[in-house]
């Protein structure tokens, strides 16, 4: 359950990283809505801030891993 929810904020984050730098809504453009919002500069700075951690968490799915294989050896 942690591994899905991790995943969905990492794909909400990676959509704020396109609004933010491309100004384009992803889940919009495939679910229904306006995929070009107009949003401010600073919203846009913001947004890319969090998509840019979302990035950054993609490691985090795999830290069990990593930590089960090391406390084998």
């Amino acid at each position: 359950m942690k591994k899905i929810a991790l995943l969905l904020v990492i794909i909400g984050a990676l959509n704020w990283l396109l609004i933010g730098v491309f100004g384009w809504d992803i889940v919009a453009a495939i679910f229904g809505g306006d995929p070009t919002p107009a949003t401010s500069m600073f919203s846009r700075i913001i947004y890319s801030i969090v998509g840019l951690a979302g990035i950054y968490s993609i490691r985090f799915l795999f830290d069990d891993q990593v930590t089960a294989d090391n406390d084998n050896h």
